[in-house]
C-alpha cells in the first residue's frame, strides 16, 4: 500500500511514517520545512519526502492519505483531497486501527512529562526483556530512534498519549484512538490554549480517555493531583492505582517515593507491598522523580518487578531535548530544554539550581508554543524563573504581548531580546561575567531560529 504523509516532520506524524514503513508499506509524504532531526530520520529510513503541499504530490494517487492535525481548509493538498474523494484518515486513528488494537498498550498521558515517561517505560520494558514496540514525541537517546514496532512475544507498546486534537475532522484527543490497557495520568493544567477553552474542556477529553480504558485495565495517577481526581470522580471502571509523596498530607495505600538527594539525584520507591528499591542516577528534578515513579508503576502493570524497574532507571540516559547537554567546557554547560510550560520551566530550573548550588545559572526562555504566543501564561512567568540568577527572554515575532512586563516582574535580573544577534552577545557577556562556572538552560518546543547552535559555535571559538 502507498501511504501519503500530509506533515510528515512532526515528531508524532514522522514516527508514524517509521511504523509504517516497519510494517511494509511503501511511504511519502510532504511539509512546509523539512528540517532535522525528524526529515533526516525520515531520509534513513527510505521515506520520500516533498517540500510543500503542491497537489501535484497526490498524483498518482495514493491508496490513502493520513492528515496531520497541522493541516487545515485552505492547504491545497487537503482541498484536492476533499474535491477528488481520496482516502483519508487521522494519524492517531491510523495507529489505533494497525498497530495499537492487537497490542498491550501502555499509554502516558499529562500536561508535562509524557516523553520523558513514555521513554523511561520503554527503557523498563526493553531492560526487562519484553521487546517493546513504541511512538515517543521525542528521540529518547537509549534507542536513538522516536519509534519501532514490538518484536517480543507479548506484542507491548508504548504511546505517549497526547491530548491534542486528532485532525481537522476530527477534533477529539488523539488519545482516544489509543486502545489503551494500562494508562498513566502524570499531571493536569490548562494548556493548548489555542484548542481548549479552559480546564473543564481539557478534563472532559480526559475523562473521555478514561470511559474506554477497560475493566480490567489499570488506571495510574498521583492521589494528590486535584485536577486529576476530579476526571476520576467522573467515573472510572477499571483498576486504581496512586502514588504519591513519602511526606504528603494525603496517605493511601499507593506506592509511594521518598527523595535521598534533594537534586532528585536519588530517592527510593516504595510499592503497595512495602517493597523498597533505590534509584541513583544522572538526572535532577523533582519532576523526573514523579515521571520515575509513574513509569515503574506502568512496568509493573506488565511484570516487570520493582527491582528490575528501578535498575534499568539507574541506567536511563535521557530524551534529546530533555535537559540535554549539547556543549561543556571547563567555565559553561549548555542545556536544551523543551520546557515551554510555566509549570516546566519552573521545574527545570529548581531541578538544576538544587543540582549545581552556587555556580551561575543562566536561563533563556522563548515563548513559543500555541497557549505561550497566546500569552495565556504571562502572569506565571516571572517567577517560573526565579531560581536562576538572571534570565533572557526572546520576543519572537508571534509574540504580540508585553513580554517587558514579565522580564520587569522577574525576581532576579531579566531582559528581553527581540534579535537572536542581541540574545547571543547577552549569554554571552552574562557567561564571561562571571567568576562561577556557568549553566545556560535553553528552553523552546521550537527550533530557536538556530540559537542553540550558534551559542555553541561562539563558545567553540573563544567568543
Amino acid at each position: 500500500m502507498h501511504i501519503h504523509i500530509l506533515g510528515i516532520c512532526g515528531t508524532f506524524m514522522g514516527s508514524l511514517a517509521q511504523l509504517a514503513k516497519q510494517l511494509g508499506h511503501r511511504v511519502s509524504g510532504s511539509d512546509a520545512n523539512v528540517y532535522p532531526p525528524m526529515s533526516t530520520q525520515l531520509e534513513l529510513a527510505g521515506i520520500d519526502l516533498i517540500e510543500g503541499f503542491d497537489p501535484q504530490q497526490l498524483q498518482p494517487t495514493p491508496d490513502l492519505i493520513i492528515v496531520g492535525n497541522a493541516m487545515s481548509r485552505g492547504n491545497p493538498c487537503v482541498e484536492y483531497m476533499l474535491d477528488k474523494g481520496l482516502v483519508y484518515t487521522s494519524g492517531p486513528q491510523w495507529l489505533g486501527e494497525n498497530i495499537l488494537r492487537d497490542q498491550y498498550v501502555l499509554s502516558v498521558s499529562g500536561t508535562h512529562g509524557k516523553t520523558t515517561t513514555s521513554s523511561m517505560l520503554a527503557a523498563i520494558l526493553e531492560h526487562g526483556g519484553l521487546n517493546p514496540g513504541f511512538l515517543i514525541g521525542g528521540v529518547p537517546l537509549d534507542f536513538g530512534l522516536s519509534a519501532r514496532l514490538s518484536s517480543g512475544s507479548g506484542g507491548y507498546f508504548v504511546v505517549e498519549a497526547d491530548e491534542y486534537d486528532s485532525a481537522f475532522f476530527d477534533k477529539r484527543s488523539k488519545f482516544v484512538h489509543y486502545h489503551s490497557n494500562t494508562l498513566v495520568m502524570n499531571n493536569l493544567e490548562f494548556d493548548h490554549g489555542d484548542i481548549f477553552d479552559d480546564l473543564t474542556a481539557i478534563q472532559r477529553q480526559f475523562h473521555h480517555l478514561v470511559r474506554i480504558l477497560p475493566s480490567n485495565g489499570q488506571l495510574i495517577y498521583p492521589v494528590d493531583n486535584a485536577n486529576l481526581q476530579q476526571v476520576v470522580d467522573q467515573g472510572c471502571w477499571s483498576h486504581i492505582q496512586t502514588f504519591r509523596d513519602e511526606k504528603s498530607d494525603v496517605k493511601d495505600s499507593g506506592w509511594r517515593y521518598k527523595l535521598l538527594a534533594a537534586d532528585g539525584s536519588r530517592f527510593e520507591i516504595t510499592d503497595a507491598n512495602n517493597q523498597s528499591a533505590q534509584i541513583s542516577w544522572q538526572h535532577s528534578g523533582q519532576h523526573n522523580v514523579l515521571n520515575a515513579i509513574a513509569a515503574v508503576m506502568a512496568a509493573s502493570t506488565v511484570g516487570v518487578s520493582l527491582e528490575t524497574a528501578c535498575a534499568a532507571l539507574c541506567q536511563f540516559v535521557g530524551v534529546k531535548r530533555r535537559m540535554e547537554i549539547i556543549y561543556e567546557d571547563d567555565q559553561v554547560r549548555v542545556y536544551d530544554d523543551f520546557a515551554h510550560h510555566p509549570t516546566a520551566i519552573v521545574s527545570t530550573v529548581e531541578g538544576l539550581r538544587a543540582k549545581v548550588g552556587t555556580e551561575q545559572v543562566i536561563a533563556i526562555v522563548e515563548p513559543r508554543s500555541a497557549t505561550m504566543k497566546l500569552g495565556m501564561h504571562k502572569a506565571a512567568l516571572s517567577d517560573a524563573v526565579a531560581a536562576a540568577d538572571c534570565a533572557l527572554w526572546y520576543r519572537g515575532p508571534a509574540v504580540n504581548w508585553d513580554l517587558q512586563a514579565v522580564a520587569t516582574a522577574c525576581t532576579v535580573p531579566a531582559m528581553v531580546c527581540e534579535k537572536i544577534d542581541q540574545l547571543l552577545s547577552s549569554t554571552l557577556e552574562q557567561i564571561h561575567g562571571s567568576s562561577e562556572k556557568s549553566h545556560v538552560v535553553v528552553m523552546s518546543n521550537g527550533g530557536f531560529e538556530g540559537f542553540h547552535l550558534r551559542l555553541v559555535a561562539a563558545l567553540k571559538a573563544g567568543q
